[in-house]
């Protein structure tokens, strides 16, 4: 497992640019982001307490970590890491480069010193999980894939300093507060309620390159463990229930992209995992951990568990090959609460496909706020 992140261990000094020309031929094709419809309403106390029922109490440390993280900022940084709690700002994230989406708020990484960095990563390090190749590890390895697009024909628009922090409301074992950390290819989004998480979706991944690769004297592979899981599902499927799985449509994208929330189908497709076979459903729960295993341990097992409950009345689906190596490459993972779509597109900036993969949860997206 990874240690310390090369963004944690030395500043990155990268500064926000104008998006040119060649930049935007380069992302022609990517995942646009729609602007969000704002409501700027504060979320209702009741669609948050039900949330918050459904996962266990893990937020002492979190608030912990978020005032040692704090006490190293100048009043100008806390100024731009501390915004209200809305659900506009809530939905105030992207999966695009910097250039291509200036509605992110908080506080930019490449605005703290090594010691302000430190501190965000033992943060980081409290609200996610000790899994190797996901949670921490894996956020440490996606920032080196941003870095690796950087410095191999990205611009200055790429890399780890363009990562933004922000706290939405006050931290708080009171009252509900969000944690949102996120920049190109990359969103956590954990909502607290009363010390309890309530939502840890939306939570999007993606990766350029994808495979192994060298960056700042580290090896890394993110998201393979999740490509690997998803195929294993699909590998273990009959003909038939290949047939029954497959979707009609070519899906080139996500469609529960960035902008685009509560947009949950209102019929599932599919093979319905309560048919399948005690191991393969096993093989459809590691999958969905692989997603789940992004978030602190004690609240993964919680939200797994209900996850586990749910299997039965699940569906699983894909479109393309089963291999989720190609273009065009599609897997979606639907049950009454957990959503998980992978979808494999061409390269932008460098050769080869890449994956966009999303996690949501229909009933605690945002914590359960709508507006």
């Amino acid at each position: 497992m990874h240690t310390i992140p090369a963004i944690f261990r030395s500043k990155r000094v990268l500064t926000r640019v104008a998006s040119t020309a060649v930049l935007g031929m380069l992302l022609t094709g990517c995942t646009t982001t729609t602007p969000t419809t704002s409501t700027g309403s504060t979320p209702s106390a009741t669609a948050t307490s039900t949330a918050a029922a459904t996962t266990t109490a893990n937020a002492g440390t979190v608030v912990a970590a978020t005032e040692a993280f704090t006490a190293t900022l100048t009043s100008d940084q806390l100024a731009s890491l501390s915004q209200e709690y809305t659900l506009e700002n809530a939905e105030a994230w992207s999966n695009l480069p910097q250039a291509m989406s200036r509605n992110r708020v908080g506080l930019q990484l490449s605005e703290l010193d090594d010691s302000q960095l430190t501190a965000l990563g033992t943060l980081l390090q409290a609200v996610t999980g000790t899994t190797a190749g996901e949670g921490y590890d894996e956020i440490q390895q996606l920032l080196n894939a941003d870095d690796y697009i950087a410095d191999n024909g990205g611009s200055s628009d790429y890399g780890s300093g363009n990562y933004f922090i922000a706290f939405l409301g006050t931290p708080s074992d009171a009252g509900t507060w969000e944690l949102q950390f996120g920049g190109h290819h990359f969103a956590v989004a954990n909502t607290y309620t009363d010390g309890v998480l309530a939502g840890a979706t939306p939570s999007f991944r993606g990766v350029e390159p994808f495979g192994t690769f060298e960056q700042d004297g580290e090896t890394n592979a993110p998201l393979e463990s999740e490509q690997v899981a998803l195929a294993a599902v699909l590998a273990s499927l009959s003909t038939d229930q290949l047939a029954s799985a497959e979707l009609d449509s070519v899906y080139q994208d996500l469609v529960l992209t960035p902008g685009n929330d509560w947009a949950f189908p209102t019929a599932s497709e599919g093979v319905q995992v309560g048919s399948l076979s005690a191991d393969q459903k096993a093989l459809v729960l590691a999958a969905i951990a692989t997603y789940v295993n992004d978030i602190n341990d004690a609240d993964a097992a919680t939200i797994l568990a209900k996850y586990e409950s749910e299997l039965d009345e699940t569906y699983v689906s894909y479109s393309g090959g089963t291999s989720l190596t190609e273009q065009d490459d599609y897997i979606r993972i639907d049950g009454p609460s957990v959503w998980i779509e992978f979808s494999m597109q061409r390269g932008i900036v460098l050769s080869g496909n890449h994956p966009h993969s999303v996690w949501r949860d229909s009933i605690t997206d945002y914590g359960g706020t709508q507006q």
